[in-house]
């Protein structure tokens, strides 16, 4: 190391003291900006070359020139020639550390500059170089990981992506839905599905004097351990509940003293489908898969199986105006209301179903009395996190069938503290509200990636605040509008909830994590899609750079600081009937060119 560099390491371990009135800080000074620094929940330990003033800062920083080459010299990061060859960057850059030294921020203006991340084991910290070269790390030539920062306009393109949106004009109280999904993990571990079935009168038993109702579906997907749990929900749930719905409503139908069926049937049919799906996701496929003796077969039907999946699925029968949202594991829906006085108010749908959730423990601890571990640091036997989910197999089968699943093809090794399973189950909760759609009704459903990073109020708010931006004339069509701003437009601030409603629900873990005042002046409307309006402002809003700081992170590295994230917020109200379903192009991602098959 060359006596500039080696000066400099030992300078910027020492935190900066600057004296007397108005006096310029030396080019090693760190430089406070407007990003945040994102601390992460793990043990590792920090290097020792970052400076002092750093090790206790939840700030993320914008390094000087000399302190990010000082960074590179110890062998943060590397670069890959195109040669085979791996050198460390600070070759590339080290030229320019004795200039900077001399004059703080010194930049050849011949050279352009480019934002980048320093990632360290437990924080990243933001960085302005000089010069073209991409910063990467490479272990052979098939692998190279850059991490030049995304600009606020490649950010925009990227949380964009993945959104989707609709316009519903069939008159049946459902103007609009709209969907984001922000991968965290790649391949994403998220998933949704959305349904909308016209069922004759004949099987609803209409009252109303209408050919027939609308049955209306939307569903998320939080997937762990892998995704094939979850594309498996994907494909098939929605199917599974209409079929025990569509059996409980006929036999209703058949009775003329009753019609239509009662709320607790409802509740009893969509159970149904939940259990019937998991039963034959974790134990129908072992039968086949002992059967076949093949493990090709079990590769296939084994997987959905041994990963795991929380679900959330909300069913709306536009004749009753009922809305059934069913829950198994830890993600949210919230409805949003506005009352006389023009404010929002957020109530919760659902629970957080997990091993540290008072009413799950409860419950696991008469299911399995007499075993301590069943729930032990907010998760069931130590290990997994949500109480119920879908797969999660280890925790459900018994360990000879575990231990014969593992001999004869693949599998893990079962908890030693597994003795009664199942400790987890699909079986959902479900709650029941009335939906009045001349009340402009609007409900979101997420996965918990949202929820680490924004309160239910704050969710509700934003969503009001959109709506405020869409009717002012910056949204397009706005015909499905008409039954929100029938009077004079007002402020839209979110009434403090506190009924009690979001009691079993975490708070926003993320918020703490990244030192996030509760200051509503950190939001920003910039999107045509609720729902993407709503992801960019968890990770950041006005902040720009902590935009861009997030979505730059590559996977695996981002999972410490977001997870997948999958949104939808749909839209009650009186629009149109055209009997149609459209996208809603503004408001959703372009289609790709199809491309030239060989």
């Amino acid at each position: 190391m060359s006596w500039v560099a080696a000066h400099a390491s030992r300078t910027v371990r020492r935190a900066p003291v600057w004296k007397g009135a108005g006096k310029r800080p030396s080019a090693l000074s760190i430089c406070n900006n407007s990003v945040r620094g994102l601390k992460s929940y793990s043990n590792g330990r920090r290097p020792s070359y970052l400076p002092a003033a750093l090790h206790t800062s939840m700030h993320l920083r914008n390094f000087s020139v000399a302190v990010i080459s000082t960074a590179v010299a110890s062998g943060a990061w590397y670069a890959y020639n195109g040669d085979a060859k791996v050198q460390s960057l600070a070759t590339h850059i080290r030229g320019f550390a004795s200039s900077a030294i001399n004059s703080a921020h010194a930049e050849d203006p011949s050279e352009a500059t480019r934002r980048a991340l320093l990632v360290s084991n437990d924080q990243f910290y933001a960085a302005t170089l000089s010069g073209d070269q991409p910063l990467a790390k490479t272990t052979d030539d098939s692998d190279r990981r850059v991490l030049n920062m995304l600009t606020p306009e490649q950010a925009t393109e990227k949380l964009r992506k993945n959104e989707e949106s609709y316009l519903v004009n069939r008159g049946k109280g459902v103007v609009r839905y709209d969907i984001v999904q922000v991968p965290s993990n790649s391949p994403i571990e998220d998933d949704h599905a959305e349904l909308i079935v016209e069922v004759p009168s004949s099987v609803a038993g209409t009252t109303n004097g209408d050919p027939s109702t609308d049955w209306n579906f939307w569903a998320v997907f939080d997937g762990h351990s892998g995704w094939t749990t979850s594309a498996k929900l994907r494909n098939v749930l929605i199917s599974y509940v209409a079929r025990e719905l569509n059996a409980t409503y006929k036999a209703a139908a058949t009775d003329l003293s009753v019609l239509v069926p009662s709320s607790e049937a409802v509740d009893a049919a969509i159970k149904q489908g939940f259990v019937r799906l998991d039963h034959d996701i974790v134990n129908e496929s072992v039968d086949k898969v002992l059967k076949a003796q093949s493990r090709r077969v079990a590769a296939e039907l084994l997987a959905p199986a041994l990963s795991g999946s929380c679900a959330l699925l909300s069913f709306y029968d536009s004749q009753s105006q009922d809305l059934k949202v069913a829950v198994a594991g830890d993600s949210r829906a919230i409805l949003g209301r506005r009352g006389p006085s023009g404010k929002w108010t957020a109530t919760a749908l659902s629970e957080d179903q997990t091993g540290g959730t008072p009413s799950e423990m409860k419950r696991l601890r008469e299911e399995h009395p007499g075993e301590p571990y069943v729930t032990r640091n907010g998760r069931i036997l130590g290990q997994l996190e949500p109480s119920r989910s879908f797969g999660d197999a280890t925790y459900k089968w018994t360990k000879d069938i575990q231990d014969k699943i593992k001999q004869q093809f693949f599998g893990r090794t079962p908890s030693p503290h597994l003795k009664t399973p199942p400790y987890v189950t699909a079986e959902p909760v479900i709650t029941t509200t009335k939906i009045d759609p001349s009340k402009g009704d609007f409900i979101v459903m997420a996965t918990d990636g949202l929820w680490e990073m924004l309160s239910n109020e704050e969710v509700v708010g934003l969503v009001g605040s959109w709506l405020e931006q869409q009717q002012s004339g910056n949204g397009g069509s706005k015909a499905w509008l008409q039954s929100w701003f029938g009077f004079e437009q007002k402020k839209l601030p979110v009434e403090a909830t506190n009924d009690g409603s979001a009691e079993g629900q975490r708070r926003p873990i993320r918020q703490q994590q990244y030192d996030i005042s509760g200051a509503e002046s950190r939001f920003v409307v910039e999107d045509k899609n609720a729902a993407t309006h709503l992801v960019r402002n968890a990770m950041g809003g006005k902040d720009r750079d902590m935009v861009s700081a997030l979505l730059t992170l590559p996977s695996p590295y981002s999972r410490r600081y977001r997870d997948d994230v999958t949104v939808e917020v749909i839209f009650f109200g009186q629009g149109p009937d055209s009997r149609t379903v459209e996208i809603n192009k503004e408001a959703s991602a372009a289609e790709e060119a199809p491309k030239s098959k060989l």
